[in-house]
């Protein structure tokens, strides 16, 4: 079992930023070990934001995520990033991050999954 922690959400107005962090232990040896970022508004469907392969660093974003959000990571402390600029209202969600062992970083299917964080963005 994998337990990742999350961190750094909150309550910003539009136009605002905040960023989110998750640490996992330490990544699974596999080369489809992958780490991202994930969200879920009211009454929706949990929907991807960003992940990264994490052996070759290769990331993806969702539409909605780029040249807004940035993802990164801190490979030595298996620490994922998530720096979000220029917030809107329907930002507002819990973002959950997620690690495991996936066919693409697009995939929702990951195995591990952390309690998630609240991000409210005010009108």
């Amino acid at each position: 079992q994998m337990r990742l922690v999350e961190s750094g959400g909150g309550l910003v107005q539009a136009g605002g930023s905040l960023r989110l962090v998750c640490t996992a232990p330490e990544p699974l040896d596999n080369d489809y070990f992958t780490m991202g970022w994930f969200r879920q508004s009211p009454g929706k469907v949990r929907e991807f934001v960003a992940g990264i392969r994490w052996r070759s660093g290769d990331t993806g974003y969702a539409d909605f995520a780029k040249g807004r959000f940035t993802f990164s990571r801190d490979a030595d402390k298996t620490t994922i990033y998530l720096q979000m600029n220029s917030l809107k209202p329907e930002d507002t969600a819990i973002y959950y991050c997620a690690a495991g062992v996936v066919p693409t970083v697009f995939q929702t299917n990951y195995q591990y999954w952390g309690q998630g964080t609240e991000v409210t963005v005010s009108s």
